[in-house]
Order: C-alpha cells, then sequence, then structure tokens
C-alpha cells in the first residue's frame, strides 16, 4: 500500500496539471472502488475548478471551488498518472499504458481537462473516492480520528513522548497507529526505527524519553529522503509521469532480510519478523 511519501509524490506529480484547472469531464467507468461512489458524483465534478491539491495522511484532497473536496486514497495498487489531453500537441503514444506496466481495462476514473487527462488505474479496486464539504473535511470520517502530519509542526518531542507514555504495545505498532501520528507505514517505520537503533518489539511505553524525542527528527528525515526519491517502488507504486521511485534502493533493513546490517561496525544481520499481520525487518544486533 503506498505511504506517505508514495502519496505525497503522486500529489506533487499532479499538482502543475490540476491546481487552478477546470474538470470539464468527469468519467466513472464503474459504480465505485472499495465503495461505492458518492451520488451524482460526475455531475459535481464537471465544470468544478481545483483550487488547490493536498495530502493528509495518505489521502489526497482535491479542494473545488464549488465548496467541496474529492478525497482520493490509493489503496494497495491505485496509480494516478496524468498525460495530454486527448488531441493535444504532447499527446503520449496510443500504447502508454503497456508501457507504464498497466491494463487499461483497470482505469475507472478518468478526469479531463482542457490540458491534461488524469487517469486513475486499480487492478485491485482497494482504493477509494469521496466528495465531502470542505468546510467540514476535519469530520470526515476516514479523516477524523488522525493524529499530526509528521512533517507538521504538531508533530514534535513532546507529542510523541506523551503518546508513548504507559504504552505497552510495541513501539512499532504505536507509531503505525494513525491516531498517534498520520501516514507512517510499514517500509518507513522500519527504517526509522533502524536508524534510531530502536527494537520494533521494545514496549512503548519503556523506551527512554530521550530516545524516543530523538525518533522525531529520524522519521521527519527518513520520509523526506523517500519523497525526494519519488517513494519507493516494490509492485505497484509510479509517479505521476508514470515513472518508478527509487528510495527502495536504499533501504537499511526493509525487505533485506539475510543481508548484512549496514550500520558501520554492527556486524549483525536484518532478520524478518512477523508483528501485527505484518513483516518487521530489523537487526538484532544494533537494535535494542
Amino acid at each position: 500500500m503506498p505511504e506517505l511519501p508514495e502519496v505525497e509524490t503522486v500529489r506533487r506529480g499532479l499538482a502543475p496539471a490540476l491546481e487552478g484547472a477546470t474538470i470539464t469531464r468527469a468519467e466513472l467507468r464503474r459504480d465505485g472502488l472499495r465503495w461505492p461512489f458518492p451520488p451524482r458524483m460526475a455531475e459535481r465534478l464537471e465544470g468544478a475548478r481545483v483550487e488547490r491539491l493536498d495530502r493528509r495522511s495518505k489521502y489526497l484532497l482535491a479542494h473545488l471551488d464549488t465548496g467541496e473536496t474529492l478525497i482520493v486514497h490509493l489503496g494497495m495498487s491505485g496509480r494516478m498518472v496524468v498525460d495530454a489531453a486527448q488531441g493535444g500537441e504532447a499527446e503520449r503514444p496510443g500504447d502508454f499504458h503497456r508501457e507504464a506496466g498497466w491494463l487499461p481495462q483497470h482505469d475507472h476514473v478518468v478526469l479531463h481537462t482542457d490540458a491534461y487527462r488524469v487517469t486513475y488505474n486499480d487492478a485491485r479496486r482497494f482504493g477509494a473516492m469521496d466528495l465531502h464539504a470542505t468546510a467540514a473535511l476535519a469530520d470526515h470520517p476516514l479523516l477524523a480520528r488522525l493524529g499530526p502530519e509528521p512533517l507538521g509542526n504538531a508533530f514534535h518531542e513532546d507529542h510523541l513522548v506523551a503518546a508513548f507514555r504507559g504504552k505497552r504495545t510495541p513501539v512499532k505498532a504505536a507509531l503505525l497507529d494513525q491516531r498517534v501520528v498520520a501516514g507512517l507505514g510499514n517500509i518507513y517505520v522500519c527504517e526509522a526505527l533502524h536508524r534510531a537503533g530502536i527494537a520494533p518489539t521494545r514496549a512503548a511505553g519503556r523506551i527512554a524519553a530521550a530516545r524516543v524525542a530523538a525518533l522525531v527528527p529520524i522519521v521527519r528525515d527518513v520520509l523526506r529522503e523517500a519523497i525526494a526519491a519519488g517513494g519507493s517502488s516494490l509492485r505497484d507504486h509510479r509517479q505521476a509521469d508514470g515513472t518508478l521511485g527509487y528510495f527502495q534502493h536504499g533501504f537499511a533493513v526493509y525487505d533485506r532480510e539475510g543481508h548484512a546490517c549496514p550500520r558501520e561496525g554492527c556486524g549483525g544481520v536484518v532478520r524478518r519478523i512477523p508483528q501485527g499481520g505484518r513483516s518487521t525487518f530489523h537487526c538484532p544486533a544494533c537494535q535494542r
């Protein structure tokens, strides 16, 4: 599933094509994705101008001049790619989907503007789209209980120390709790905990406050580096221009079971353990 860096990468790729543009036509090629589309979704989108494209946690938010916001979640395999509007001078070749590794039958939503075509493609259909009043966006069921953004000012040392205080759950589970911090996923929590030298199985409430506080800049650094690399392309993620991200080439522990720990002087070997239905990768020699 795309995590915060992948979704932010998609947002940045979509922004030049969508911000300030008017949706001239909205094609809905099925009734819904993970859930049904909201009533009259195509009609509500057509003629609307996209004022701003934001991200909240793992959700894309297209704020419209109609007073509504289009909420998009990419699910496990959802992708959004921009190409030139049909008939435009810069129109991409007809085999665009084959080049990008897509199958056209999985194109479920297509948004047209005067200059661009934005296609949502999702083989597994675990993604979601909804329209909600912008003024009441914080109350939407998908967004209402989210914690602070890890790259925002509300995510700071005092917040994380307070959130971990007394918690018996493993630190990895605590960081994946979207009420504690929004947008973190399995990949980047594994990487951040390795950099911090903290074992993913350690109870969050039993980690010294100084070590918890030190996690905040580490989490920020990992996310910023991943965004700069275009995210991680393991199975489905592509950037909005169809290209792959490459942060996976710099993984220290994630998906590196059996490899030597890259920490200088460690000498340990990366192990994989199951945690909460996910694979956790860590180095038992230097993560305590």
